[in-house]
């Protein structure tokens, strides 16, 4: 495990050291980027810091297959959140493939900065 992914682990156990480690990583980076992405489903990220609104994140998600066999137009979003809101998520999203969490895959993205792509196998 890299220092990063070290550092980044240890952070989420607490707010402050979370808020303190963000608050870091955006001091020498413009944004943290990544995507998770199964054979039939994706979501890519985009996570930037905005002085007055905290943390802002764009989410893409879709589809990779249909069943027509057109592509669906994917869901975009944005939401604006604060750094603890951003913390829980992490700790708590899962995904389709329960084995893998939003900490993980930030986990890689960190250790492979600053852009990362996973796939998984269903």
């Amino acid at each position: 495990m890299s220092s990063k992914e070290t550092e980044w682990k240890t952070a989420l156990q607490s707010k402050e050291k979370f808020a303190d480690f963000i608050s870091d990583y955006f001091k020498e980076h413009k944004e943290l980027t990544g995507n998770y992405e199964t054979p039939s489903y994706y979501e890519y990220y985009t996570v930037t810091l905005d002085s007055k609104e905290g943390l802002v994140i764009t989410l893409k998600t879709g589809l990779n297959q249909t069943a027509n066999g057109s592509p669906a137009m994917p869901f975009k979003d944005l939401e604006h959140i604060s750094v603890e809101q951003f913390r829980q998520l992490i700790l708590n999203k899962k995904f389709a493939d329960q084995t893998e969490t939003l900490t993980d895959v930030f986990s890689k993205m960190l250790a492979s900065e600053p852009t990362a792509h996973f796939n998984r196998d269903e």
